[in-house]
């Protein structure tokens, strides 16, 4: 009974360990990896009484079938992980964008939320601002329902299909990233515009740094553009995290 126990302990903690190992703000590089840990372990006693009777079942304590049911949950629980990260990397990927069209490409940023990788200022407070958004929204709440969801969908003995796996990834990035083009639309209308502008004085008095003289107008005009749009930016961010990742 003492090894069933631990078994199914190890089990549940193989695929909501590894979904906490890649989840946005947990998974973060600024969380040591000790923490995660913790946490993850934490969460895995904590289910583990509700998912009694869904795992322990199917404990074995063959070695051959044991290892193959511990990679598939390790596969399932990073999966469902990747799905909510990749919102939050298509949202430092349309925050690096902003940045870039409203003049602050260039500007020297500091390491970015998520990754080691140096990321532009603007992106940072966006990618940071939206993430707390999610944390007040307990988006950590509904990844752990789906979590205990999942069971029901990928019960332990069907084990992991890669092809149903490779088109939920694919489909979240798609529908991610469309997301994030919408949001990030008005920026990019902005940078068209101002930059064709400023190719078009440039012509007409091609002796003048007209770009130099209007870096200061374009950033002032980009960041008026982004005190208005950001409450709205970030209130469609949150409506649009539920559907296209847990809500899968």
């Amino acid at each position: 009974m003492i090894e069933t126990a631990v078994l199914a302990a190890f089990l549940a903690f193989c695929r909501i360990g590894a979904c906490f190992m890649f989840l946005p703000g947990l998974g973060s590089a600024r969380v040591p990896p000790q923490i995660r840990l913790f946490v993850a372990v934490a969460a895995s006693l904590a289910l583990l009484m509700h998912l009694w009777e869904v795992i322990a079942p199917h404990v074995t304590r063959q070695p051959g079938p044991l290892l193959l049911l511990v990679g598939s949950e390790l596969l399932i629980g990073s999966l469902i992980g990747l799905v909510a990260r990749y919102y939050v990397l298509s949202l430092q990927f349309i925050g690096s964008a902003i940045a870039m069209m409203i003049g602050f490409g260039m500007a020297g940023g500091g390491p970015a939320i998520e990754e080691q990788e140096p990321q532009p200022a603007i992106a940072v407070l966006i990618s940071f601002s939206a993430l707390m958004l999610l944390f007040v929204l307990n988006f950590h709440h509904a990844i752990i329902g789906a979590l205990v969801g999942s069971y029901r969908l990928a019960p332990v003995n069907a084990l992991f299909d890669p092809q149903s796996a490779l088109v939920d990834l694919t489909d979240t990035l798609s529908e991610a990233f469309m997301v994030m083009i919408r949001l990030g639309s008005p920026f990019v209308a902005y940078g068209i515009l101002v930059n064709l502008a400023i190719g078009f004085i440039n012509k007409l008095t091609p002796q003048i740094p007209i770009y130099f003289i209007s870096l200061p107008f374009v950033i002032a005009g980009g960041l008026l553009l982004l005190y208005i749009a950001i409450g709205t930016f970030l209130s469609l961010f949150a409506d649009g995290f539920f559907p296209v990742t847990v809500g899968r």
